[in-house]
């Protein structure tokens, strides 16, 4: 068990002269500095009326400064980190439900949330990059607001990093996590990855996502390796940042995955020269088939993971090798208790099908202002993920879908993955995601949208036969769309609930 119960804890880690945060062609910045920044910005922001517990909006562009910025803000307050490329209701909406007491941006920035924050009276807080400055270095300015309630370090069950759910379905949930949280979720994920001090992550996934901020930055930090931290994911420019910056892993979502396969063959050269120890895959489901383009391709293993934001992100991993890893698997729990329960609450055997739910250090204790949501998420001390599983007798857990997307067509109830996979293997898919459709008579049928590979053709008639030879004629989509692309959410990831909606399928 890990004794950095903080993150300030944790930045202590490191060997001073290691390299902490880095950046494509900047200067890195070492732990002694990181350190050094972390105490300065508990100071700036107590000397601001900042404390423990009083919440910092951040709205900062992907990239060095957004990690540091996280890391040492949580020192001192709670952070809560928004997508800058909200809107201004968007940012009104979330300012609001946070009670956020202080913004904080980019000097210089346009971003609509400087408006709202002063239309909500909340204050802004600004941070500059000195010229030349090494990567993650900042200084902040901004005007007094009062006492400090709480000054000092934070505590470990201090509230650390506040996120809200998806909400694809209803109103965004607020998810609490401490510092307690996430720091065993980082050992975790260090544990099943075997981080490093010689390691070095190249971080492609945006910083205001449990996945960036905890898989890559907070591991890293933990295991005293380094991040480097790019502007955000860029097909054309991932090659490049690996031949210079020669990171031994990266993590992404498996859209992320399959456009980086797609330029494979246009960057032979730097593939050769890659030193990845690894590939890690979550947010998502990764295709087998990527899985193993993705292997061959850079000849290292591809984890596959299993996260949410209420986990602090990670829960389940593959093991490395030598150990067994089981393509179409998330592996084995990595940090919390898994296990299979039933809709009543009973917990099933191995090889049984039910709902994945967890318990452990990592795990929020609760949404915030919401009692009804943490009626229907928690059954005698377990965490109910929305997720259907199967786990075997050796404890390696399989994801059958989400509850909410299983497709109910006419009371045969439809697993969207399998369907997915089996249209996967045709040779000219690309991409896919199936989905439900609303229909008048079955409640829902089965839809799929379909990216087809460059110069491929395959019509809608060949697509349905080919999935016909596999699947049993209810699971067969009865309609699919040929689309350029697929709609993706804020952090890459394809979307099946509301899809029917974005397409314009349903009127």
């Amino acid at each position: 068990m890990s004794d950095e119960r903080t993150i300030f804890e944790l930045l202590q880690i490191g060997r001073e002269d290691a390299a902490a945060i880095g950046a494509p062609g900047r200067a890195p910045l070492p732990y002694k500095a990181l350190r050094e920044l972390a105490a300065r910005v508990i100071v700036k922001l107590n000397d601001l009326g900042i404390g423990r517990g009083d919440r910092v909006a951040i709205v900062l562009p992907n990239g060095p400064e957004m990690a540091s910025a996280f890391v040492t803000v949580a020192s001192a307050a709670t952070t809560a980190p928004l997508n800058p490329d909200y809107k201004a209701e968007e940012f009104e909406f979330y300012l609001n439900d946070l009670q956020a007491k202080a913004l904080l941006v980019e000097a210089g920035s346009h971003s609509p949330a400087i408006d709202i924050a002063q239309k909500l009276g909340i204050a802004v807080i600004e941070l500059t990059v000195p010229k030349g400055a090494p990567a993650g270095y900042f200084e902040l300015t901004g005007s007094t607001i009062g006492e400090t309630a709480s000054p000092g370090p934070a505590e470990p069950g201090d509230v650390a990093l506040i996120l809200h759910t998806s909400g694809t379905t209803s109103r965004p949930k607020i998810v609490p996590l401490s510092h307690r949280n996430v720091t065993a979720s980082a050992q975790n994920i260090v544990h099943s990855l075997t981080l490093t001090q010689a390691d070095k992550c190249l971080n492609i996934m945006p910083l205001f996502h449990i996945h960036g901020l905890i898989a890559a930055v907070l591991s890293s930090l933990r295991a005293g390796a380094n991040v480097t931290c790019t502007p955000g994911f860029n097909a054309l420019k991932i090659f490049g940042w690996i031949g210079e910056e020669k990171p031994s892993w990266y993590s992404a979502v498996p859209t992320m995955h399959q456009a980086v396969l797609s330029r494979g063959a246009r960057n032979k050269e730097i593939i050769e020269n890659a030193n990845l120890r690894f590939i890690r895959s979550s947010s998502a489901s990764l295709p087998p088939q990527v899985m193993t383009s993705l292997e061959e391709m850079w000849n290292c293993p591809v984890i596959e993971a299993y996260g949410m934001t209420e986990a602090s992100h990670q829960m389940a991993a593959n093991p490395l090798p030598p150990s067994k890893r089981v393509p179409g698997s998330v592996g084995i729990a990595s940090g919390p208790e898994i296990a299979i329960m039933s809709a009543e609450g009973k917990i099933l055997k191995s090889n049984e099908t039910g709902e994945i739910v967890i318990r452990g250090e990592n795990v929020t204790a609760g949404y915030e202002n919401n009692p009804k949501a943490n009626a229907e998420a928690f059954t005698e001390g377990w965490f109910r993920t929305g997720d259907q599983g199967i786990m075997t007798s050796e404890g390696y857990l399989t994801i059958t879908g989400r509850l909410k997307e299983i497709i109910n067509r006419g009371g045969e109830k439809i697993s969207p993955r399998e369907v997915d996979e089996v249209l996967m293997n045709h040779p000219a898919v690309d991409q896919v995601v199936t989905f439900a459709l609303p229909h008048e008579k079955l409640g829902e049928d089965v839809a799929a949208a379909i990216v087809l590979k460059d110069g491929h053709n395959a019509t809608e008639a060949e697509l349905r036969d080919f999935a016909a030879i596999s699947l049993a004629a209810f699971k067969v989509p009865r309609s699919i769309l040929l689309l350029d692309e697929i709609p993706k959410g804020a952090t890459g990831k394809l979307q099946r609930i509301g899809l029917a909606e974005k397409l314009g399928l349903v009127t």
